[in-house]
């Protein structure tokens, strides 16, 4: 441990000893859903029993959640607009999230360079579509997302938060990872970056990938070159010094698993081989629900990573409806931890941020900021939920910041006293740090359960072979 980890824990040990308030969340644990937006998944905030119509808001107060419940813009519709309906969590078709999704759906305004967002009905879909298949909402009214609507309620909800990146889940989880999705540091300086997921013949992404495997990338006049999918450059994890940290993904070579990409992390034995490095088989889990078992072990990392499976991913066509059960099933057992830390247990000095990843082409009305040249001809893409849950979060507190993947890596610096920005990546384009989220002079708050169908026993006994979250090919 060196001297900065040293230092806050001692200045955590003494405060605990002497009943004051922690300083800093000794763990930070990233769950990262799948391919919404806050008009998608987030409905039912706008009606009882969570909320009302003046719960709700396209101009929101400190009070309201920005949520568009009518009036949803469509060019190609005669009155330029088009009235949403309902859809499944676990529905039948995809949606397109490349990057030309983005270009679509953003129709950008050739005078103001900003986004007029009325052209999702040009985004492709693909499985059983139902007619305007974009302009749809997730049906609460089986409770099917009731426990994510419990955490936006009872605890902290971004009402601006942006994916990083415009397009899909390979370039999404390099940012929240690494901060870039660019081949290497003097590539982001640059404005490269890579936009879409794996293109070839295998599904396989990363170091590892057969020889022939790509990833587009894109640069500041447009998608034009590729190249085999392995970085190098700094990531998070190499700012952690003195601390732990954890990925736990369901594949070694899933787009979702974004240590893969990264060779001083994997040390590759070559394209289609393994990786071999010591960072990797150290920290790298290939079983989702080993994060349950570590928790209840008292061996949860200072920093945690968690993918889902494809069936508690909430991924459009590939999901069973089990994502709000499974983020349930990991905050329950934070929550409810009594022996471990000391016999602390962990939700007083927990974070939990749940993300997703990008928007996965379904509607949302609020306009991104797009960032200055050169970073501008990929970020920041459309909009998509955050909650934050800490014992030191009020309830129903709302956050009207603008926030992105970077700001999560900025929480994470902040916490864990690293200088904000080190990366230099979209940690230092970040304006926000999360900490608004949290109080720590506040009393934390006693936990409280949460209601959902599937318990934690049944994804740590579930005997189904895991899929990716997300296969879907460059599009």
């Amino acid at each position: 441990m060196n001297l900065a980890a040293k230092t806050l824990f001692l200045i955590w040990l003494g405060t605990c000893i002497a009943g004051a308030q922690i300083p800093a969340f000794q763990h930070v644990v990233v769950i990262f859903q799948e391919n919404r937006t806050p008009d998608n998944l987030f409905q039912g905030l706008c009606s009882a029993p969570f909320g009302s119509a003046d719960s709700c808001s396209t101009n929101p107060t400190s009070s309201q959640y920005n949520i568009q419940t009518k009036n949803w813009l469509d060019k190609n519709s005669p009155t330029g607009e088009t009235k949403p309906s309902t859809v499944q969590l676990a529905n039948k078709y995809d949606l397109s999230h490349a990057h030309s999704a983005f270009v679509a759906q953003c129709d950008e305004d050739p005078i103001t360079g900003a986004c007029k967002m009325d052209g999702a009905a040009n985004v492709k879909c693909s499985g059983t579509c139902l007619p305007n298949p974009q302009f749809r909402y997730v049906n609460n009214s089986t409770g099917a997302v009731t426990p994510y609507l419990q955490l936006a309620t009872q605890y902290g909800w971004a009402n601006y938060m942006f994916q990083t990146n415009q397009g899909p889940s390979f370039p999404a989880h390099q940012f929240i990872f690494g901060g870039t999705s660019a081949p290497s540091a003097a590539d982001d300086a640059v404005g490269v970056y890579a936009s879409e997921n794996m293109s070839g013949t295998s599904k396989i992404a990363g170091c590892t990938a057969p020889a022939g495997t790509t990833v587009q990338l894109i640069d500041p006049t447009g998608e034009h070159q590729k190249v085999y999918p392995c970085f190098e450059h700094s990531t998070l994890p190499d700012l952690l010094t003195g601390f732990t940290w954890r990925y736990y993904t369901p594949s070694a070579g899933s787009i979702w698993t974004a240590p893969n990409a990264i060779q001083h992390i994997c040390l590759s034995t070559g394209p289609g081989g393994t990786c071999s490095g010591t960072d990797w088989s150290d920290n790298i889990d290939l079983k989702p629900a080993d994060v349950l078992t570590d928790i209840g072990n008292c061996n949860l990392r200072s920093v945690s990573w968690v993918i889902p499976t494809g069936a508690n991913s909430d991924h459009a066509s590939s999901n069973d409806g089990g994502g709000p059960s499974w983020v349930s099933a990991i905050v329950n057992a934070i929550g409810s931890s009594s022996d471990c830390d000391n016999h602390a247990g962990y939700w007083q000095n927990t974070a939990i941020l749940i993300a997703w990843d990008d928007w996965g082409g379904w509607y949302d009305h609020e306009r991104p900021t797009v960032l200055a040249q050169p970073e501008g001809d990929y970020q920041y893409g459309f909009r998509v939920p955050l909650l934050f849950v800490s014992a030191y979060t009020p309830a129903g507190y709302i956050n009207n910041n603008r926030h992105d993947f970077g700001s999560i890596l900025r929480f994470i610096e902040h916490n864990f006293g690293i200088q904000q920005g080190a990366l230099n990546f979209a940690d230092a384009r970040a304006k926000n740090d999360l900490t608004g989220f949290f109080d720590f002079s506040r009393t934390p708050r006693k936990f409280e359960n949460l209601n959902a169908p599937k318990s934690a026993a049944f994804f740590l006994h579930d005997k189904r072979k895991a899929t990716d979250p997300d296969d879907d090919d460059d599009q």
